[in-house]
Formats: structure tokens, C-alpha cells, sequence
């Protein structure tokens, strides 16, 4: 991948306040994208638009609820205007929460399927055609390990995510062969302020120390050690390459060998 790959092509990235999406961010500008960032908490995605617009970069702050139609829908437009054309959708705007089934409310189900899959959905129905129509477009879908397999106390929240994954997989079965695809990532426990809320409530359901926490979730990965957002962003950004073109419909996943995609 040359320095400068993704010179001229617009990226459009939500949940691009912090962790994984600003990550993405940081090195989609680095290849030359120009960027449109969203998220619900203007003040973080205004920050890193102010920071690569001072690396030279070009980027921009859309606030967006990607829960809500007509804010994905409005967010879709103004990226259009600002970019002159999306090129790449990077789907990073997510929750996750921890509960029995039996105990999950259902506010919280339908709050978990409206951002992480719902919202993916709309932004993927607002860019895709202007894709298709131009020949080149790249979508990736941040899911998780937790869309290849369910696990104790997180039935919404995988459940949402593996609905991301048969969208992407769908979507891109639709727009095989028109230059434009559709990929998904899937983390294990990544180093990011989701992470650290996972830690927050395993400490308050258990008495365990924070540290403590943390080595619980740690000893559920072979590599011993939380991802960094940046690992995450470097697959992120490598399916958007022209180098990537030949890879449709496919999950790459980031675990250390604990989880075989399905």
C-alpha cells in the first residue's frame, strides 16, 4: 500500500469520536482520504477533525444519531456535499450492555439492534447507490467476535451483531462484480472506552478489583493483552484498498486465534 493510496476519495466514518472509529480516522488521512466524521458527541469528533485538519488533512464534524432515520439520512447528504462523493463507509457506531436474557429488557434489545445494526443499515442504503453507480466503493462493518459465537449475559448485544454480519454478507452478494464491497472486522476485547465500561460493570456485579476485571477478560484471549485501536484501523483501511478489491462478503478476525470465522 503506497503512503498516499487513498488520495482523493471520501470516507465517511460513525462512531469517529474515539477508539476504533478515530483510529480509522487517523489512518484513512494518512492515506489521503478526505474525511466526514460522525457521531452523537459533537465535542470528540470535532477534536479529531480538528486534529487532522492540523496534520493537513481535510475533515469534518457531522453530528449524527445513527438510531434515528433522518439523521443518517441528513448525515448521508451533508457527506455527499462535503466529500462530492462517499467512497468509503466505515460502520464503527455501536453500544454493548451485559445482561441475562431473561432479565434483558426489551427498551434495552431494541436500543442495541437500532444502533449496531439498524444504524449500519441506513447508512448503508444512503451510500451504496452512489457507489454502485460510479464503480468503486468500500464499506466495512466494525462487528465483533461476539457476531461469530454468543456468550454469557450478552445475548442483545451479539445478536445485534451477528444481524450486522448477515447484512454485510447480503449487501455484498447484492453488489458483487460493480466494483463496490462490503466487509466486516471482528475485534475481541479491544483498548477502548467500551472496554473500559465492560470493566466498570464487571466490577460493580462482582466486588473484583478493576484489575482483577481486566484479567478476567484477558484470560478469554490467547494473546493475553487488549487490541489497540490502531490494529483494528490497519484491517479497516487495508479493505479499502484497491489491493482489497477482491475481497467481498469477508470477516477478518482480530482475536489472536481464539475464534474461527463461521
Amino acid at each position: 500500500m503506497s503512503l498516499m493510496s487513498l488520495a482523493g476519495r471520501g470516507a465517511l466514518v460513525t462512531g469517529g469520536g474515539r477508539g476504533i472509529g478515530a483510529a480509522a480516522a487517523r489512518t484513512l488521512a494518512d492515506r489521503g482520504a478526505r474525511l466526514v466524521l460522525a457521531a452523537r458527541s459533537t465535542p470528540e469528533i470535532e477534536a479529531v477533525a480538528s486534529e487532522l485538519r492540523d496534520r493537513g488533512g481535510e475533515a469534518w464534524a457531522v453530528t449524527c444519531d445513527v438510531s434515528d432515520p433522518a439523521s443518517v439520512e441528513a448525515l448521508c447528504d451533508e457527506a455527499a456535499e462535503r466529500l462530492g462523493a462517499v467512497d468509503i463507509l466505515v460502520n464503527n457506531a455501536g453500544v454493548a450492555s451485559s445482561a441475562p436474557v431473561v432479565k434483558l429488557a426489551l427498551e434495552e434489545w431494541e436500543r442495541l439492534w437500532r444502533i449496531n445494526a439498524t444504524g449500519a443499515f441506513l447508512a448503508m442504503r444512503g451510500v451504496l447507490p452512489g457507489m454502485a453507480e460510479r464503480g468503486w466503493g468500500r464499506i466495512v462493518n466494525v462487528a465483533s467476535i461476539a457476531a461469530l459465537r454468543g456468550g454469557r449475559y450478552m445475548g442483545g448485544y451479539a445478536a445485534s451483531k451477528h444481524a450486522l454480519l448477515g447484512l454485510t454478507r447480503s449487501a455484498a452478494a447484492e453488489v458483487a462484480g460493480a466494483g463496490v464491497t462490503v466487509n466486516a472486522v471482528c475485534p475481541g476485547y479491544v483498548d477502548t472506552p467500551m472496554t473500559d465500561a465492560t470493566i466498570e460493570n464487571i466490577v460493580k456485579r462482582t466486588d473484583l478489583a478493576e484489575t482483577d476485571a481486566l484479567d478476567a477478560i484477558l484470560a478469554t484471549t490467547p494473546q493475553g493483552r487488549l487490541i489497540a485501536p490502531e490494529e483494528v484501523a490497519a484491517s479497516i483501511v487495508f479493505l479499502c484498498e484497491d489491493e482489497a478489491r477482491g475481497i467481498n462478503g469477508q470477516t477478518v478476525v482480530l482475536d489472536g486465534g481464539a475464534t474461527s470465522a463461521v
